[in-house]
């Protein structure tokens, strides 16, 4: 009988222990898969070095550095008319010529009126030398070349005012006026603009104010030439702050050889304060946790956190100011499920900081 007990308590101890050795082998396996599937795959690149710019965006307006209302200063008929809409002029070519038949008559009356008083004073002084003539009668012909000289300046400015000349180059702008057309004084002929260069108006935040100097690059677009950048430069301050928008307004010279850009256009300006090689990494890398800022850098294989100081912001790049060196691998694609002291399958990618393609567009 007791044979048969202890048959019986072999086959329990060898089916315990071979019930303990598959748990065991489960258990094993479990683990390996556990571990394995804690293995994160991500990208990875590093920083690299990169021209960076801290610019001031906005808005801005052109004018032109001279711009004018022509009007007439006396009534007339229009006897020669030269407005051509569009066309360049030069500094005293005539535009308008009203009738100056009247005032040329006057003129010459004066003109005459004055030889006569010169020969008179000049007879009076020959005879004075001998005592002939008072010295008052003298110097009254003297006064009266002096009055006929003035009336004669005062008949050739008549005269002039009848010409509306071109005061400076530019160009014409439209008119409605007719040859043979009678303009009251005070009537508005046309308009005159400089537009060689054109002067850019725009308002600067006053947190940067400290950092604005004349001389700053500046760089314009217009929605009529969406692919251009025309290229400018920060000439005057104003002395004054705005207290309404707490604004200070700059005013740029761009360039305008070409005559395409025209007075009240609208531009969108960014104005370059500061030019300088940084470190940057792809803006997705950076994770944002209240006030602190963060990356997840690749260390043989294991995740380690990194607190960053980011800068400025180019498109789908950041400044890291802080934090990081050339040499990091910096994860860009799987951080935010990432904790500290994780396993990393880093993935190559040669594509991990895309192309800038608006590192040649910098007023994008």
């Amino acid at each position: 009988m007791w044979k048969q007990w202890l048959v019986a308590l072999v086959l329990i101890l060898a089916g315990a222990g071979t019930a303990t050795l598959y748990v065991a082998m489960e258990s094993s396996s479990a683990t390996q898969d556990n571990d394995d599937a804690r293995v994160s795959t991500v990208s990875a690149a590093t920083p690299r070095w990169q021209g960076v710019r801290d610019d001031v965006r906005a808005v801005a307006t052109l004018r032109a550095l001279n711009a004018v209302e022509l009007t007439t200063e006396v009534s007339g008929r229009v006897v020669q008319l030269n407005l051509e809409p569009g066309r360049k002029v030069s500094q005293g070519d005539v535009l308008v010529r009203l009738d100056d038949r009247q005032a040329l008559a006057d003129l010459r009356v004066i003109e005459a009126q004055l030889a006569d008083a010169r020969r008179q004073l000049e007879r009076a002084s020959r005879l004075r030398s001998n005592n002939s003539v008072a010295q008052s009668q003298v110097d009254e012909l003297r006064t009266a070349v002096n009055v006929a000289e003035a009336q004669r300046e005062a008949a050739r400015v008549r005269l002039g005012n009848h010409r509306i000349e071109a005061p400076f180059d530019g160009v014409v702008g439209l008119s409605d006026i007719s040859s043979g057309a009678y303009l009251p004084a005070g009537t508005a002929i046309t308009t005159l603009d400089a537009t060689d260069s054109m002067e850019l108006r725009l308002s600067v935040p006053e947190r940067f104010v400290g950092q604005v100097r004349i001389g700053q690059p500046v760089i314009a677009s217009s929605p009529a030439f969406p692919d251009e950048r025309f290229q400018g430069q920060l000439v005057e301050l104003a002395s004054r702050i705005s207290e309404l928008s707490r604004t200070l307004s700059v005013r740029a010279i761009i360039d305008n050889a070409d005559g395409r850009l025209r007075p009240g256009q609208f531009m969108s300006a960014s104005l370059t304060l500061r030019e300088r090689e940084a470190l940057v990494i792809p803006e997705q890398a950076v994770m944002i946790r209240g006030d602190d800022k963060y990356v997840f850098v690749a260390e043989d294989g294991i995740a380690r956190r990194v607190s960053v100081v980011t800068g400025s912001r180019l498109p789908g790049l950041v400044e890291i100011s802080s934090g990081l060196s050339i040499d990091d691998a910096v994860v860009i694609t799987g951080q935010d499920r990432l904790s500290t002291g994780d396993r990393l399958e880093v993935q190559a990618d040669g594509q991990a900081i895309p192309e800038n393609r608006f590192a040649g567009n910098p007023g994008a």
